[in-house]
């Protein structure tokens, strides 16, 4: 009865830990990686956003976002699925731009498998081509809240 009980606590403190610190693991499918230079924006000072906690990791088994942009090509197909799987939960996926989306400029490419939520269940979209620094904390911050709720 004890153990549960410490068990339990546990349990809300790391989700407490989880919900001020989440970790961000961003996948550039392919593309013109215009996406992934916005991303990376949000890491400057301007935009700062590890003052919500967010953290950048390239571990996905650490990671509880999954950010992902581009358009997912034959090549990284299994990819994508292998890091999502990869994942502990709770986990929340973020397609990133119009090519993550809807296949963006490269809806006609030979190689071009198809957006982000044919492969892998997506959480929230961030539109835009390239979508701002702004629009990409939103989605992250959106991501957080679901992290809550989960």
């Amino acid at each position: 009865m004890i153990k549960t009980a410490l068990f339990r606590i546990k349990d809300k403190i790391l989700n407490i830990a989880r919900k001020k610190s989440p970790w961000v693991l961003h996948y550039e499918c392919g593309g013109c990686n215009g996406c992934s230079i916005e991303t990376f924006a949000c890491l400057s000072p301007r935009y700062d956003v590890e003052r919500f906690g967010m953290q950048e990791k390239g571990n996905p088994r650490h990671s509880d976002v999954f950010a992902i942009a581009g358009t997912v090509t034959a090549k990284n197909k299994d990819v994508v699925d292998l890091i999502y799987h990869q994942m502990s939960k709770p986990k929340v996926v973020v397609a990133i731009g119009a090519c993550a989306i809807s296949k963006g400029i490269f809806h006609d490419a030979y190689n071009s498998v198809g957006p982000v939520d044919k492969i892998i269940p997506v959480d929230i979209y961030v539109p835009g081509c390239p979508p701002k620094p702004e629009a990409i904390m939103d989605g992250i911050i959106k991501a957080i809240e679901l992290l809550e709720t989960n």
